[in-house]
């Protein structure tokens, strides 16, 4: 990640931003993007590639998408949102909040995830006393985390797991229980794991698709009170270009040709 990113956690909020420039006054130059937790790593690589070729700067807001719905909803001040559920932009859309319908730019992808090397991520494993924490995103607001109690309810462990699950509030803080150790294992985006911050750390193993409901990335551009950005119109337009999607489907996620 380059310098002049800069990155601000907030745990209790579970919102992380990725800063592309410092001014505090509204510029046209910067298009900001609202983007779920589990596009943390994907987002730097395409916000990097699209402000080569365009000019413009990203800034990038991180959080679950039901935290960015509700925040949009109040009027936060960003020009595009990229959601891992479909839910929240169409909701956007039908209270006039959106130029368009949501579009579909890629499918992400369920998978397990230890840090620990010496820990083989399996269904069985969870159910050992070799795992006392499972971490995964709150289910009702991050959509990897009802993915993820999903595939507890069919393969009929959610009762004898529930111990042990730990909840983050955004796909980001749950990635901060199993890197810290503060989960032995949790469910994660193959996003995470293919990044390259993550590449080869720990061990991890793919959720079978059949066992959670299909996972779309949509994405709208924002009305706000003052005209239509050409840089938000631009980023829209480059998220479904070759470039993008090359960039996409590094990191795991599946695209339409």
């Amino acid at each position: 990640m380059k310098g002049r990113y800069s990155i601000l956690i907030l745990l209790l909020s579970g919102l992380l931003i990725i800063n592309g420039c410092k001014k505090s006054k509204e510029d046209e130059t910067i298009v900001r993007l609202a983007v779920s937790a589990n596009m943390q790593y994907a987002i730097q690589m395409l916000a990097d590639d699209f402000e080569k070729s365009s000019g413009y700067q990203c800034e990038v807001i991180l959080s679950s998408s039901g935290k960015l719905f509700a925040q949009i909803r109040e009027g936060a001040p960003y020009d595009l949102f990229l959601s891992a559920d479909l839910t929240y932009p169409e909701a956007l859309y039908d209270i006039g909040l959106t130029y368009d319908p949501p579009m579909i730019y890629a499918h992400g992808t369920l998978v397990l995830w230890s840090y620990s090397p010496s820990l083989k991520p399996s269904l069985e494993v969870l159910q050992t006393d070799s795992v006392r924490h499972i971490a995964l995103a709150n289910p009702k607001t991050a959509p990897y985390g009802k993915a993820a109690m999903e595939v507890l309810d069919f393969y009929g462990l959610s009762g004898s797991l529930q111990d042990k699950l730990v909840f983050g509030e955004s796909i980001g803080q749950t990635n901060q229980f199993i890197t810290s150790g503060a989960a032995d294992i949790g469910f994660t985006s193959q996003s995470v794991v293919m990044s390259e911050a993550m590449n080869k750390k720990g061990r991890w193993m793919r959720i079978n698709e059949s066992a959670y409901t299909p996972m779309p990335q949509g994405v709208v551009l924002i009305k706000r009170k003052t005209p239509k950005k050409q840089g938000a119109q631009a980023f829209y337009e480059y998220l479904f270009s070759s470039e993008a999607k090359d960039i996409l489907q590094k990191f795991g996620y599946s695209v339409h040709e």
